[in-house]
């Protein structure tokens, strides 16, 4: 169950369980200026799930989703001077990680930038839910979204490509 609690370090209550339940309805509303900000941004705006993270979501559930995104949250972003900060998020392999570069959600730098959280300080309770709902957010968007027509690629996705292809040629 979430504890958004200011002194609390994670938004969740350890009950013994590796990833403890998330309620959806109990995360924080996400102000529709953010959505209209991001709307703006060419960069934010070439992140789309692909078929590949479609499926993980359908397989293994928005719910179990989510509770690895606060897992990821509470490691990769919570603390005041995060392990490989700017480099600590994939651009794939996890639908969670597409959302996280489509909301600026990624690093403490975009944090910065989209949402208004400082550098240097620790992410408390209250703001590690907050990025949660941005992130639990934009998955039930994409979820709305038509599913990608096989072939059919944003720019993103063919950048990645093309690196996929330079580094395959290099080894």
């Amino acid at each position: 169950m979430p504890d958004f609690s200011e002194n609390e370090g994670s938004i969740f209550t350890k009950q013994g369980s590796l990833f403890p339940a998330v309620n959806e309805r109990e995360l924080p509303q996400v102000q529709p200026v953010l959505w209209e900000r991001l709307a703006r941004s060419e960069f934010r705006q070439q992140f789309h799930l692909n078929a590949q993270d479609r499926s993980y979501l359908a397989t293994k559930g928005f719910e179990a989703v989510l509770e690895h995104g606060a897992d990821f949250i509470g490691k990769r972003l919570a603390p005041a001077h995060p392990a490989k900060d700017g480099r600590q998020t994939p651009w794939q392999g996890h639908p969670v990680f597409v959302a996280q570069h489509a909301t600026g959600t990624c690093c403490r730098s975009c944090l910065e930038k989209w949402h208004g959280f400082v550098k240097g300080l620790p992410l408390n309770g209250v703001q590690q839910a907050y990025v949660l709902a941005v992130i639990a957010a934009w998955l039930r968007q994409e979820q709305h979204r038509p599913a990608p027509k096989p072939g059919q690629n944003t720019k993103y996705a063919r950048a990645l490509g093309r690196k996929n292809k330079e580094l395959a040629e290099k080894t």
